[in-house]
């Protein structure tokens, strides 16, 4: 059963702009793209499920998430959409293109391939565990707390964008840390879907990630033959890291789809 997520809509006419995060993130993330967006086209930003503001509930499976997603096109009387997803999210822009692509006018992956990969976040689990168990008074301590197994400071200031002040004493998560982590394993696998996406789409990497190597592009390609492969000087949060070049892809891609259908 899909679940209503929690959105940033900036309304507008036009085909929208569907922005879906990664995993521990949420829209708010997003905001400075969606605000530079704004200004020529409509954006709408998702919380998935057991992220930002949307509902905690069982179940992480990709068919799962973009049937939530499509339940959102749905409420928001939006026939058809750009779908941009980030790592996670854009597995479940991948499972939304292959299972109603009749819905997707177009698809940008940034920096995730339709592959399984290896569990690579346990000391993110440890960390956030350990701020649930301490009830930090502040952020300052919530930093402390995931520091004891999160050694990036980047990756630390970005989980904590999911501190919230708790009903007691103390600081929370507004994660659904236990949701995610009984299902890690769908998170980990293959989008949804068993057909190809054969429209307009656009895969940005970064030069120092592991997430799309030559090795996944033989896989990519497969799934998403229509595929336009960029890769800027950047890690895994290519759109944190080079946001103007980020945009300035996506703002080019999207204006050759726009024209084409004109």
């Amino acid at each position: 059963m899909p679940i209503e997520l929690n959105t940033l809509d900036t309304g507008g006419d036009g085909t929208p702009l569907v922005v879906i995060h990664g995993l521990f993130g949420s829209a708010d993330n997003w905001r400075s793209h969606v605000k530079a967006w704004e200004t020529h086209r409509r954006v709408v930003a998702v919380d998935l499920r057991n992220h930002g503001c949307s509902p905690h509930v069982i179940g992480m499976g990709y068919a799962e998430m973009a049937g939530d997603v499509l339940a959102l096109l749905d409420r928001l009387s939006i026939p058809r959409a750009h779908v941009l997803g980030h790592s996670m999210g854009g597995k479940v822009a991948i499972s939304l293109a292959r299972l109603a692509p009749e819905r997707v006018a177009s698809l940008i992956v940034g920096d995730i391939a339709p592959v399984a990969y290896g569990h690579d976040h346990d000391s993110v689990f440890a960390g956030l565990r350990r701020v649930v168990e301490g009830r930090p008074a502040n952020r300052r301590e919530a930093d402390a707390l995931l520091a004891e197994h999160v050694s990036e400071k980047a990756v630390r200031l970005f989980l904590a964008t999911n501190l919230v002040r708790g009903e007691g004493e103390g600081m929370g998560l507004r994660l659904g840390l236990d949701e995610i982590q009984d299902d890690y394993d769908a998170i980990m696998g293959e989008p949804a879907g068993s057909e190809s996406f054969t429209g307009p789409t656009l895969v940005l990497r970064g030069r120092d990630s592991h997430y799309v190597a030559d090795e996944h592009l033989p896989a990519l390609h497969e799934v998403l033959p229509e595929a336009r492969l960029v890769t800027l000087d950047a890690g895994h949060w290519l759109h944190a890291e080079q946001p103007e070049a980020f945009r300035e892809s996506v703002d080019e891609f999207l204006a050759a789809v726009e024209s084409d259908a004109a």
